[in-house]
């Protein structure tokens, strides 16, 4: 169990985040949703571990992540929302890289490449990446460790229809296999497809959430969006 209490993010002049809670299980997948500001990179990087939160407690499976951080960050993995990597490295010396940080097998390496579509491009440097074959790269470097918990900060960003189609049918495997999923997004069509709980953020607050029925895409799709409109910042379309 992935459990959040009170988890809050206060700086000298502001909330970036009021304090907010939710539990995730085996299988599970929660969806942040929000206009650009409204606190989602910010309770992920708190999640991660990259940001410590000004209040609250953050656990899974018992192992907190104050009091047992590297244990607990053992069982996470994490893509940002952007990319940072050295340019001149190859793509597989991008992978290899953080596959050893975790002592991945080097057979793994290839397996994520073939997954994220990037097998063939293994030798070429990051810099001649588009930024949807950079995406998939980072959303590649989260997949390897095969952690109990993945978060992932609009991992859908830059990929084409395609793409966006394989990232959810990825993740529908992942969720199949026990695997908490937490990640934001503006594509109100993969939340409803993914989420089993959808949380709105706006200005730092929980301003609605959402259990997913699981019944109609379509129709839950819909509702998402409309509801994502009339909040400050929402878009326009479904993606």
């Amino acid at each position: 169990m992935f459990i959040v209490q009170n988890i809050s993010k206060k700086y000298k002049h502001h909330v970036a985040l009021a304090p907010m809670s939710f539990e995730a299980d085996s299988g599970d997948c929660v969806v942040l949703c929000g206009g650009n500001g409204a606190g989602k990179s910010t309770l992920i990087d708190m999640l991660s571990g990259i940001s410590i939160p000004s209040s609250g407690t953050v656990s899974f499976n018992e192992l907190s992540l104050e009091k047992n951080r590297k244990e607990y960050l053992s069982q996470i993995s994490y893509m940002p929302d952007d990319f940072f990597a050295q340019g001149h490295l190859k793509v597989k010396e991008f992978l290899s890289f953080y596959g050893s940080l975790r002592k991945i097998p080097a057979n793994r390496i290839d397996e994520v490449l073939s997954i994220v579509g990037l097998l063939e491009k293994k030798n070429i440097k990051v810099n001649q990446l588009s930024k949807g074959m950079r995406q998939r790269l980072l959303f590649g470097q989260a997949l390897l460790p095969e952690a109990k918990v993945i978060l992932l900060d609009e991992p859908t960003n830059g990929l084409d229809p395609y793409w966006i189609n394989q990232f959810v049918q990825i993740m529908k495997k992942l969720k199949e296999q026990g695997t908490i999923i937490i990640f934001s997004t503006h594509m109100m069509d993969v939340a409803a497809e993914l989420g089993d709980r959808i949380i709105f953020l706006e200005s730092g607050k929980v301003v609605k959430e959402l259990e997913n029925p699981h019944d109609n895409v379509q129709e839950f799709t819909f509702k998402l969006l409309t509801m994502y409109r009339e909040m400050k910042g929402g878009p326009n379309t479904v993606s």
